[in-house]
C-alpha cells in the first residue's frame, strides 16, 4: 500500500489510537478481575480457573498467525485492514457481555463456560487489534513518528483501561469483598461491552478516508513460505524473546493486582479509586519516557535500562514488607509511599511497552527492506501471539502461586494469616525480578538500530 505523503493529522492519530481503548478495557478485565470473579464470586478453585484462561489464551494464540496473514492477503476496495476493524466491533461486545454471565451450574459447566467465552472474546479482539497496529508501520515511515503514534494509542488504551479500572473500584466496587456480588459485575460488563463497540467503530471510521484504500502497486500474495521467512528473520525473534519475558512478567502483576492490593496493602475502595488514578499518572510518565529517552539512548538501549529500573523500583515495596523494613501496612504513610513508588514503576514499564512497540515496526521496515515485501500483519500477529500465550502462562503462575500458599477462596483481609500474605508477597518479587531481568538481557541482544542522519532503519551486523 502507498504510504500517504506527509505527517499523519492529529485527528486521524487520535481517532486512530482511540482502537486501543477495547483492548486496553479487556485487558484489565482478564488480567485484574475475571480470576477475581470466578475464584471469589462464583467461587470455582483459583488453580483451575488460572488453567482454564490459559487454555483459552493459547487457543486464541494459534489464531493470531492466520489473523496476520489473511489481512496481508485481503484486497478490497477498503484496503487491507479496514474490513476486519469493521467487521469485528459486534463480537467484541456480545462476547465481552457473555463472559461475565456464567450460568447457575456444575463447576465443570462453569469451568467450560469461561474457556469458551475467554476464548472467543480473544478471538474477535485478535480481529481487529492485529490489522490496527499492523496498520502503524502504513501510516508513516518516520522513526520517532512511529513511536509518538503507538506512544499515543498506549495512552488511550490505558487511559480507557484505568478509567472503567476505576469506575470498578469506585461505581462497582469489584474488589470489594464485602460489596461485590455478580449483578455488579454484569454492569461492569454492559458498560465495557459498550464503550468497546463505541471506540472500535471510532477507530475504523476516523482512519477510514486516509488509508482504507485499495494496495497499489504489483500484489503480493503472501503464503506459508513468507510466514516461515519472517519467522527466521532474527531481529524479530530477539524481540519475540523480549516479549515472551516482558509478557509473563505482566500477566503474574496483573492476575495478582487484586490480590496484592486487598492483602498486602489493605486498600479499601477509596484508595482503590485514587489506585487507578495514580497508574495514570504513570500512563502520562511514560509517553515522556519513552519519547525523551528514545531521543537520547535510541530505542534499545532506552527499553533495556527502563524495564531493569521499573522492575527494581516495582519490587521494592513488597520486598521491604516481607523484611518488615516498610511502614505499616493500610496506613497513610505506607500508601502513600507506595503510589508514589508505584507511579515510577508504572511509567517505566508502559514506556518500555511503547519502546518495543515501535521496534516491532522497524523490525517490518527492515525486512521490507531486505525482501522487498510487507508482511506487517503477519510480524504483529505473531507479537499477539507471544503476548497472549505468555500472559496466559503468567497468569496461569498466579493461580499456582495462591494455590501453593492455600490462599482461602471467599477471603477477607481480616482472615487471612500473615504468613500467607508474606509468602504472596515473596514469590511476586521472585517472579516479577526474574522476568524483569530476563527481559533486559534479551533486548540487549537486539541488533537493529538507526544512524542520526538516516531516514530508514538498518540491521547493525
Amino acid at each position: 500500500m502507498a504510504e500517504p505523503e506527509g505527517p499523519v493529522p492529529q485527528s486521524v492519530r487520535f481517532a486512530y489510537a482511540t482502537g486501543a481503548i477495547a483492548y486496553g478495557i479487556k485487558d484489565n478485565g482478564f488480567s485484574v478481575f475475571l480470576l477475581l470473579f470466578y475464584n471469589q464470586i462464583i467461587g470455582l478453585d483459583a488453580g483451575m480457573v488460572g488453567l482454564m484462561l490459559f487454555f483459552a489464551l493459547v487457543a486464541d494464540a494459534i489464531i493470531d498467525p492466520s489473523v496476520g496473514h489473511l489481512t496481508d492477503r485481503t484486497r478490497s476496495r477498503w484496503g487491507r485492514r479496514h474490513p476486519w476493524l469493521y467487521a469485528s466491533a459486534l463480537p467484541i461486545a456480545g462476547f465481552w457481555i457473555l463472559l461475565w454471565m456464567p450460568p447457575e451450574a456444575s463447576d465443570t459447566v462453569q469451568y467450560a463456560w469461561l474457556f469458551f467465552f475467554a476464548m472467543l472474546v480473544r478471538m474477535s479482539l485478535s480481529l481487529n487489534e492485529v490489522p490496527s497496529v499492523a496498520l502503524a508501520p502504513e501510516m508513516t515511515p518516520d522513526y520517532h513518528e512511529r513511536t509518538a503514534l503507538l506512544g499515543l494509542r498506549s495512552l488511550l488504551g490505558w487511559t480507557g483501561g484505568l478509567i472503567i479500572l476505576a469506575a470498578a473500584f469506585g461505581l462497582f466496587r469489584l474488589a470489594d469483598p464485602e460489596h461485590a456480588s455478580r449483578d455488579d459485575f454484569f454492569a461492569y460488563a454492559v458498560t465495557g461491552a459498550a464503550i468497546m463497540f463505541i471506540t472500535v467503530m471510532t477507530s475504523a471510521l476516523g482512519t477510514h478516508r486516509r488509508f482504507a484504500r485499495p494496495v497499489s502497486g504489483e500484489v503480493h500474495h503472501p503464503g506459508l513460505r513468507d510466514m516461515l521467512e519472517v519467522a527466521r528473520f532474527r531481529p524479530y525473534q530477539i524481540l519475540l524473546l523480549a516479549f515472551f519475558f516482558a509478557f509473563a512478567n505482566q500477566g503474574v502483576t496483573f492476575a495478582l493486582s487484586s490480590y496484592l492490593l486487598a492483602f498486602v496493602w489493605k486498600l479499601g475502595p477509596t484508595e482503590q479509586v485514587i489506585y487507578s488514578l495514580v497508574l495514570f499518572l504513570g500512563v502520562g510518565t511514560a509517553l515522556v519516557l519513552a519519547r525523551k529517552a528514545g531521543l537520547v539512548w535510541g530505542k534499545r538501549i532506552t527499553a533495556m535500562r527502563l524495564v531493569v529500573a521499573g522492575n527494581l523500583i516495582g519490587v521494592l515495596p513488597y520486598a521491604l514488607v516481607v523484611l518488615g523494613w516498610f511502614p505499616t501496612t493500610g496506613t497513610t504513610t505506607a500508601i502513600a509511599l507506595y503510589f508514589g513508588l508505584v507511579v515510577l514503576s508504572t511509567g517505566a514499564g508502559i514506556a518500555v511497552m511503547i519502546t518495543a512497540l515501535s521496534m516491532m515496526a522497524d523490525v517490518t521496515t527492515a525486512y521490507q527492506q531486505e525482501s522487498g515485501k510487507a508482511q506487517e500483519g503477519t510480524f504483529f500477529a505473531g507479537y499477539f501471539f507471544t503476548q497472549k500465550c505468555v500472559t496466559g502462562v503468567g497468569i496461569l503462575l498466579s493461580g499456582q502461586v495462591l494455590r501453593l500458599i492455600d490462599f482461602p477462596a471467599n477471603a477477607r483481609p481480616d482472615t487471612v494469616a500473615p504468613t500467607v500474605i508474606d509468602s504472596l508477597a515473596l514469590l511476586y518479587v521472585i517472579l516479577t525480578l526474574s522476568f524483569g531481568l530476563a527481559t533486559a538481557w534479551a533486548l540487549s541482544r537486539f541488533p537493529i538500530d538507526r544512524k542520526p542522519d538516516a531516514a530508514h532503519v538498518e540491521i547493525v551486523r
